[in-house]
């Protein structure tokens, strides 16, 4: 991968003060932490892999979770100063942090953004009180409200999540609930169907999605009125004003470059066309063991070739309303994009209004992301 091509730092802090019931990320909920054991964890990770990447300039650093407005702001700063330390840093680099309305205050944001977080993503997830306590939330719609505006004041780039589609959700119910958060939101807005992931509570106690037309329905009514508040879909589920996207999940979307510091946090670097995939050890306190003593919570280190790396790639980039392009994917994998992928296939989804190939690249259709699990079966199978 060339040095200048955008490279990202994740940085995962597991730790939450409840467990929602729909969540299937690496969160557990655990009350004494050792703050300082886990930022020396933190370090030595980051010195482990800057050994073999150190030529990379830093775009991008996303602390997730969990819960990162949980962690202590010195123990950010001083992560972010080991970062600019060990790489070259952009100049426009994006270091955000996730937040929950229930763990953040004006102070929390204020100290987070003189460590040096300049955008701020916060787990709405909910305007409507009825559907919190459903999702098992622990702020209120007025909590929320009032963190994102808090936020706004703080961070000149403020994004906030929904989760739609929940049971009993009916378009005329969505649609108030959008409304009322367009009225609070800056450049950029994360809306999600619930999707009810094994392993998860909604899962154990059987909760069934809404049916797919009513899904379908609500999708276009999301993207019309987004559309009309000039926030349009850069990808099938984040939308923002143009210059606000996140640049962090970009590098996901297009297949590119990233370190996955922390435990469970995955990680994709390319040398000379060979993309080699690290995972870290899921449970916090074996990857806590593994990195205080041996600098390194990896559990996996392995190539990802031929097949499999087209197939993330494709899964991935479908995702975009640009799609992908023909010279990134060339630049991904020395290979051609039409070469790598079935052209009957392609043509028969073209045909039907899926997808779009033209110079440009591969990129799929609104209907087609609207049915993107089915399409991207057919297409790759």
């Amino acid at each position: 991968m060339n040095t200048i091509s955008p490279f990202g730092i994740y940085i995962h802090w597991p730790f939450c003060k409840k467990k929602c019931p729909y969540c299937d990320f690496n969160s557990h909920v655990q009350n004494n932490i050792d703050h300082d054991r886990w930022l020396t964890a933190y370090l030595n990770e980051l010195k482990y892999h800057a050994k073999k990447t150190s030529n990379r300039v830093v775009s991008s650093v996303f602390f997730g979770g969990g819960t990162p407005s949980l962690m202590k702001a010195a123990t950010i700063e001083k992560i972010l100063n080991e970062v600019k330390l060990l790489w070259r840093c952009s100049e426009t680099l994006e270091i955000t942090a996730e937040a929950n309305p229930s763990s953040a205050e004006t102070q929390t944001f204020k100290d987070f953004q003189s460590a040096g977080i300049n955008r701020l993503s916060i787990g709405v997830q909910s305007l409507n009180q009825k559907s919190l306590t459903f999702l098992g939330r622990q702020h209120s719609a007025r909590d929320a409200k009032h963190a994102v505006c808090e936020a706004s004041e703080i961070f000149s780039r403020v994004s906030f999540d929904l989760i739609y589609a929940l049971p009993g959700q009916t378009p005329e119910v969505w649609e108030k609930e959008l409304l009322d958060a367009l009225k609070i939101a800056s450049g950029h807005l994360s809306l999600y169907q619930l999707t009810i992931e094994p392993g998860t509570d909604f899962h154990k106690q059987r909760l069934c999605e809404l049916p797919e037309d009513i899904g379908i329905e609500l999708f276009e009514l999301t993207q019309n009125i987004m559309h009309e508040a000039n926030l349009p879909a850069y990808e099938i589920s984040n939308h923002s004003i143009p210059g606000q996207e996140c640049k962090h999940n970009l590098l996901y979307w297009r297949g590119e470059d990233y370190l996955g510091i922390g435990p469970g946090a995955h990680g994709r670097i390319t040398h000379n066309f060979k993309t080699k995939l690290t995972q870290n050890y899921r449970d916090p306190e074996k990857w806590l063991m593994r990195a205080t003593a041996n600098n390194s919570g990896h559990q996996k280190c392995l190539n990802i070739r031929g097949k499999e790396r087209r197939d993330e790639i494709v899964l991935m980039g479908l995702r975009l309303t640009s799609g992908i392009s023909h010279d990134q994917f060339k630049l991904l994998t020395n290979s051609g994009l039409i070469e790598a992928i079935d052209g009957r296939k392609i043509k028969v989804l073209v045909d039907e209004g899926f997808l779009v190939l033209n110079r440009e690249g591969l990129k799929a259709t609104k209907s087609g992301r609207q049915r993107l699990n089915a399409v991207l079966t057919y297409l790759l199978n």
